[in-house]
Order: C-alpha cells, then sequence, then structure tokens
C-alpha cells in the first residue's frame, strides 16, 4: 500500500522489511548514504528510534507511520494514527529540523526514564501481549512492589539531590498513549524536559495518574519539572533504564545531552499548541474514531 500511494504522488520507493533488532538502524544508514531523500519508519518508538539514529546529522528526512503500541513522537508531532493520514504528512513535504537527546552517547528521540516507569518497561516486556491493558498491569504489579531511589541531579550550574519514585527526562511530550509526562517539551527548542515525581500515598499517585492523562503534571505538587541542553544524573548503582520505551541496564552515572536540530523529519504543516484536558481529549475522541472505523471497515 505504501509503496503505491507513494508511487501514485510522484515519489519513487523502495521497500525494505526488518528481520530482527538493528536492522532498521542499517537499512536507514543505506538509504542516507545512498542519497534518499526520506526514509519512513513503519513501527512503534522502538522501530522509529533504530530509523531516527542512522539519520541523525544527515540531510535524509524521517518520516513516521506509527504502528506500534504507545507512538510517542508520532502523537507529540500530531501524526495520524491512521496510516493513509500518515502518508498525507510525507507527501505535504514539510520538513522540520529537531532536536534529540543522548545518555551516555544512545541516542533517544522521545523519554529516556529511570525509576518506576523503566521498571515497568522492563515487566511489560516481559509480557506475551502488548498494548494498553497489558501496559497498565504491568504498571500496577510493579507498583506494589517499587521503592524510590534517590537520585543527584547537576544542571544549569546546579546540584539537586531527589529522593524519587521516577525521572524521566523528555524531548518530547509523552511516553505513547496519551500519557504525557512534560506537557510542554518542544522538540526544537534546544532543551530537554527533566521531570522528577516524587513518591507519595496510593491517593497522591492516583491523582498524578490522573495528571498524566490531562496534561497537568507539571501542576502537581509531587513533580519537579525544569528545562536544560545538557545534565548528568548520578544514582548509587548501575541499573535498569528505558530509552524510548525500549528496557535497557545502563551505569550509575549517566550524561545526558541535547543534540540540537541534528534530526530531518516529516511532520504536520500545523502544529496544535498544547491545552491540557483540551487536547487530551481532542487525541482520545480521535482514537475512539479510528477505532470504530477500523471494526466497521476492516
Amino acid at each position: 500500500m505504501v509503496g503505491n500511494r507513494m508511487r501514485h504522488a510522484g515519489l519513487e520507493v523502495d521497500v525494505r522489511f526488518t528481520g530482527g533488532r538493528g536492522d532498521a538502524t542499517t537499512l536507514a544508514r543505506e538509504a542516507a548514504v545512498s542519497g534518499y531523500g526520506g526514509v519512513l519508519a513503519c513501527g512503534g518508538d522502538g522501530t522509529v528510534n533504530e530509523t531516527a539514529r542512522a539519520l541523525c546529522g544527515t540531510s535524509t528526512a524521517m518520516g513516521i507511520l506509527p504502528a506500534g503500541s504507545g507512538n510517542g513522537l508520532a502523537r507529540h508531532l500530531g501524526i495520524p494514527m491512521d496510516i493513509p493520514l500518515a502518508l498525507d504528512i510525507v507527501e505535504h513535504g514539510n520538513i522540520v529540523a529537531s532536536d534529540y537527546g543522548t545518555v551516555n552517547g544512545l541516542p533517544f528521540f522521545c523519554t529516556f526514564g529511570m525509576g518506576f516507569d523503566a521498571a515497568v518497561s522492563h515487566r511489560f516486556a516481559r509480557q506475551n501481549r502488548r498494548g494498553m491493558l497489558s501496559y497498565v498491569k504491568s504498571a500496577l504489579s510493579e507498583y506494589v512492589q517499587f521503592r524510590p531511589q534517590v537520585y543527584t541531579l547537576s544542571a544549569n550550574g546546579k546540584i539537586l539531590t531527589e529522593k524519587a519514585f521516577l525521572v524521566a527526562v523528555c524531548n518530547a511530550s509523552q511516553w505513547g498513549n496519551n500519557a504525557y509526562i512534560a506537557p510542554q517539551a518542544s522538540i526544537t527548542d534546544g532543551l530537554l524536559d527533566i521531570t522528577i515525581v516524587h513518591s507519595g500515598s496510593p491517593i497522591d499517585a492516583a491523582v498524578m495518574g490522573m495528571d498524566i492523562f490531562t496534561g497537568f503534571i507539571n501542576k502537581n505538587t509531587m513533580v519537579h519539572c525544569f528545562r536544560a541542553p545538557a545534565a548528568v544524573i548520578y544514582r548509587s548503582a548501575p541499573g535498569e533504564a528505558h530509552i524510548d520505551g525500549e528496557p535497557m541496564m545502563m551505569d550509575d552515572i549517566l550524561d545526558i545531552k541535547c543534540r540540537h536540530k541534528a534530526l530531518r523529519l516529516f511532520t504536520p504543516r500545523e502544529q496544535d499548541i498544547f491545552k491540557p484536558i483540551v487536547t487530551p481529549i481532542k487525541e482520545m475522541l480521535r482514537d475512539a474514531r479510528l477505532s470504530l472505523n477500523h471494526l466497521f471497515n476492516p
């Protein structure tokens, strides 16, 4: 479908399929070296990460055809979750030079995290099923046994030590599935949004969950948010982390940098300004319409 659609629009397209981890990086790198104008990544945030890392610093732009369980970067950019509509974005040809982050040299394009969200990512990766319900199940199971950790952050010439439930370093505004961990984040400002969430009672956690999905997390009294072009985070020992939702083990010292306008992205011509409650409800209704359309027009 993608090839025929793009050819109909007058664009030459080569379709390639991945067979395992790292294939998207290899294929995207080959495309950039060969001088392709763009590479379309069809998948979730893991596929997007693998593709984008090969295109950073090149003239080859990346387009996203969201087909994952979270689709955090696509949702941040306002790319529709419907593949034909996402292809419209590519056809329009609007390309923006965007930022990305690195942690100990590893790139992230949506979020990097430690603490609770990293623990959930590790548990979720062990599940047989994907999707929102499976993720919620993993989060609830992890919450029962999780214990906060102490982090020391060096950023903007200041040093901060916090006992935190989680620390999220965000290039984009959300984890995925319209869960906004940094609602006001921008991928073009040369800064990373750092969100520190403190622990509290189960009631506090429930309110936090509501704030994440309504876009008010930066107003929550349990949350400390700030922006920085770079940061170093220290923790007591190496441990769990995630990069764009992909679980991994990382060092106790984490050197984080924002790489300004180093990746070219196909984006909608008009970007909506985020509004708490309004934007999440709008996106929820859009997802509902898409689900109904797929149900009655398979």
